[in-house]
């Protein structure tokens, strides 16, 4: 019989897993009370050694990126006082990220940077120099997690009687984000710096413009500091979930973060942030999508588990509370542990609790349950067991989900990465789902596999200088 006519089937190609690494300049982020564990690091989060370890061992597992959280207040809301916050290091002591940077892009050659900056507290002047500086010190690497901020606390430390309601930070963040665009993308022509020794001329004053922004929030007259960095414009993060959020993303960014309990949850997220790409004229595979996960892993499964049952006992539920009540805006001292509790929205976040609802939504969570839910690694899943286990569950959250990879957060620093370097990078390379080497490049190259600069119809690229103006300049 002939079956020249009738070709074997083809695999469909699965798509790689792609790993951030989530963490924070500080001793406890995202597992409270975990910094008790005997082999956790994070106390040494002031010695530049304990972030180059961390920076080489993630670079030798080809991740993305190391992915740096940030805010700019202390958590609070807990029994109004930072009592608790401060007792359990609940993510104070902190210092600055975007410091982080040059140490960790020195001792690497590829592995990528995502800052986060609450656009709300820092003007956009200063702001485009500093990062501009790290994208040229980092050859290219540089990323921006774009955020409006959530803690009052914050607000109340820079002169504001409280933050700005959650759709108003969005209003400022659309100004602002056409400011710093401006700074980057419109003040400097590539080849204003022409470095001329013979007629003693660095940079072609014609070829540097004032972009002279006046706007509703911010008087911006002048030019930028800086001469293009090799990006111009930062990789763009961004995590909002609220409805305002997503359309937020769905103009600027090139990334996104979720952070979901289910697949369901995790799923209606990806889905809606695909489907409002369409709608702002982008296409749907533009934005990659990373979604948190905690991974504790080992050789065997009842090794797997004995470590997870080992973490659990370090959860800390008075540092999760003031954990939860930070990032909603419910003061959950004011509930019985056992007392059940409700989605309330509030100006702080919209997500935390309506995600732990939407992922049981026959479920009432009590203050204990969900305390002890975010107690280890956040709001994402948990994932637990051998290799060939791990590999499983990566492959069917990122396949039905329709997610692109993972912002991994940690147990025990650097515990936790450490065994996911070596454990479960080389399960997943070996079924063909990770990649062997990096591309090389910038870091906007190496995350979308096109060029160092911000696309061409991307908004960033679209805005435009007042010829008028630039002309009276």
């Amino acid at each position: 019989m002939d079956n020249s006519m009738n070709p074997p089937a083809v695999a469909p190609v699965r798509k790689p897993i792609r790993f951030n690494a989530f963490q924070m300049n500080t001793v406890g982020h995202q597992s409270p009370g975990l910094w008790t564990h005997p082999r956790d690091s994070s106390h040494r989060y002031t010695e530049p050694g304990h972030w180059i370890e961390l920076a080489q061992l993630l670079e030798a597992g080809l991740f993305d990126a190391i992915f740096l959280a940030d805010v700019l207040g202390v958590y609070d809301v807990y029994q109004d006082s930072s009592d608790s916050a401060l007792r359990h290091a609940v993510q104070i002591p902190l210092n600055d990220p975007l410091a982080l940077v040059p140490l960790m892009a020195q001792a690497t050659r590829h592995l990528g940077f995502g800052v986060t900056a609450a656009l709300s507290y820092e003007h956009p002047y200063p702001f485009a120099r500093r990062m501009s500086t790290l994208d040229h010190l980092s050859g290219g690497r540089i990323g921006w997690n774009i955020v409006t901020g959530y803690l009052d606390s914050a607000a109340r430390n820079l002169g504001l009687s409280q933050q700005l309601a959650h759709d108003a930070r969005y209003d400022l963040a659309d100004e602002y984000m056409d400011v710093v665009y401006k700074l980057w993308e419109k003040s400097w022509d590539d080849d204003a710096v022409v470095n001329d020794k013979q007629r003693g001329v660095y940079t072609e004053p014609s070829r540097v413009h004032a972009i002279n922004h006046h706007g509703r929030h911010f008087q911006v007259p002048g030019i930028h500091l800086c001469a293009p960095s090799p990006q111009r414009t930062p990789f763009l993060y961004q995590a909002g979930t609220s409805p305002r959020g997503v359309a937020f993303a769905a103009r600027h960014a090139e990334a996104s973060f979720v952070s979901g309990p289910s697949i369901a949850v995790v799923k209606a997220a990806v889905d809606a942030s695909r489907a409002a790409l369409l709608a702002a004229g982008r296409s749907p595979d533009e934005l990659l999508i990373y979604a948190q996960a905690l991974i504790v892993t080992a050789p065997t499964a009842g090794q797997a588990h004995a470590k997870y049952r080992e973490y659990q006992s370090h959860v800390d539920l008075d540092a999760a509370l003031a954990l939860l009540s930070g990032w909603t805006g419910v003061d959950f001292s004011r509930f019985a542990l056992d007392a059940t509790i409700e989605f309330i929205e509030t100006e702080a976040g919209r997500s935390a609790l309506a995600s732990l609802s939407a992922a049981d939504p026959g479920r009432r969570w009590s203050v204990r349950e969900a305390a002890q839910f975010i107690g280890l690694g956040g709001r994402g899943p948990v994932l637990v067991g051998d290799p060939s286990q791990i590999a499983d569950q990566l492959e069917h959250w990122l396949d039905a989900t329709g997610i692109d990879g993972f912002n991994l957060t940690f147990a025990v620093a650097h515990d936790s990465m450490r065994d996911v370097v070596q454990l479960i990078v080389p399960e997943l390379q070996q079924r063909g789902r990770y990649r062997t080497e990096y591309a090389g490049g910038s870091l906007r190259q190496q995350l979308l596999g096109a060029g160092a600069r911000l696309a061409p119809h991307h908004a960033g690229r679209q805005v435009r200088l007042d010829a008028a103006l630039q002309s009276a300049a």
